[in-house]
């Protein structure tokens, strides 16, 4: 792979994920400031991700792999997002911003395999390769968050004013640009012939389900399931419940958490093969609990470093379950079933495990509204930390030890 090449691969990550971290992070503060959302309706905006996800193999199996170019659908998809932003910008209540969120969503969530696509296909070696260029998107999320802040639009007075509608404007520009940048990406031609027949079963990753045989991946298949609805209430309430309690620059501080992702990332290959996939999946999981609890028991003063804290363990909570994960279900698979398994995997967690997330964390928000934009966050952040334990504990009483290899 060239220097060429590798920029351009580099740059389509970077302004894939400033596009998602410029305004998802954000979206459950504007919701409930701007368009006066309840929790149920930021939860239908939040889950429209996972309608998205459910979506998506339809997208790539029927059409990225069969008909046209990825860096063209890519090109297309992004282009027709810049509209569907610009239309959200534009909304003035929630009844007309949800259509559009939701059908931006549907076309967004394909894109993330399709830079997958466009970036293996020009790699000789993509263990070694891979991670260069996947970082950029990381460092793009980061970016996002942190120009946000630095302008104010997430500042107390930013909010109240109205100006988180620019983060919209700002990624409808950013996925004009990387729609025209898509058409100039290496050449990266459908992977199935025409008159090659593509099953339900195919696109879907069903044959996997075969692995569900085996008590460990049944196990584990489950526990990333249940994972995903203590996931869903950071994503969908982390921002707002920020923003509510007072604490500046909600959307750079959110950032630590990716730059904690890349770290662990990094450190991940030492944690798997000293301590083994049980102990490191456990590890991400009793995470999730902690964040909770420092989230709970924080707040926007003395207590403040409690709430950074909770924020820095995302790499922790993300890489040691999610990544221990697809390489012990690349492991399990075999060659036969690796894309099978995978994509059930992803099926499953963020396609049926955040809806069902979203869906609760919602319900739970409401419940424990006090008033307009102000809930009690303690009671709210205590249920996914009880939950988190509790598939910590399924987990570390019903997975029986096995020896995974690491091999990237």
């Amino acid at each position: 792979m060239n220097s060429k090449v590798k920029f351009q691969l580099s740059l389509m990550m970077f302004l894939e994920f400033f596009i998602w971290g410029g305004w998802f992070v954000t979206l459950g503060i504007y919701l409930p400031n701007t368009l006066k959302a309840s929790g149920g309706e930021i939860a239908l905006a939040y889950s429209t991700q996972s309608w998205g996800a459910i979506i998506a193999p339809f997208i790539i199996g029927l059409i990225a792999d069969r008909f046209f170019n990825a860096e063209r659908i890519l090109a297309v998809l992004h282009l027709a997002g810049a509209v569907l932003m610009y239309q959200m910008a534009n909304a003035t209540d929630f009844s007309v911003f949800y259509p559009y969120v939701l059908g931006y969503m549907i076309i967004y969530m394909p894109t993330l395999a399709l830079v997958n696509s466009v970036s293996f296909n020009q790699m000789k070696d993509p263990t070694k390769e891979f991670s260069f260029v996947r970082v950029f998107g990381t460092i793009g999320w980061i970016i996002a968050g942190l120009t946000i802040s630095f302008i104010g639009w997430d500042s107390e007075a930013g909010v109240q004013e109205g100006l988180l509608k620019n983060t919209f404007l700002m990624v409808a520009v950013a996925s004009a640009i990387l729609g025209l940048f898509s058409f100039t990406l290496p050449k990266t031609p459908p992977q199935v012939s025409k008159g090659e027949k593509i099953t339900l079963s195919d696109i879907l990753g069903l044959e996997a389900l075969k692995l569900l045989k085996d008590r460990n991946f049944l196990i584990f298949f489950l526990a990333s399931v249940l994972i995903c609805i203590p996931l869903a209430f950071y994503y969908q309430h982390a921002g707002q419940f920020l923003g509510e309690i007072g604490v500046s620059n909600p959307a750079g501080k959110m950032t630590i958490g990716q730059a904690s992702e890349v770290l662990f990332m990094l450190l991940l290959p030492f944690f798997f093969k000293k301590f083994g996939f049980k102990k490191t999946i456990l590890a991400g999981m009793l995470a999730w609990t902690l964040r909770y609890l420092l989230f709970a028991y924080g707040n926007a003063g003395e207590m403040a470093f409690m709430l950074l804290l909770g924020i820095a363990l995302h790499g922790i909570c993300y890489d040691f379950f999610f990544v221990s994960g697809q390489i012990y279900t690349d492991s399990k698979a075999g060659e036969k079933y690796k894309s099978a398994a995978q994509g059930l995997i992803t099926l499953a967690t963020y396609g049926i495990g955040m809806l069902m997330g979203f869906w609760i964390a919602g319900k739970i928000t409401d419940m424990h509204l006090i008033s307009e934009n102000t809930h009690d966050w303690g009671s709210v952040w205590i249920i996914p930390a009880i939950f988190a334990l509790a598939v910590f504990l399924l987990f570390a009483l019903f997975f029986k030890k096995e020896k995974v290899e690491y091999t990237s």
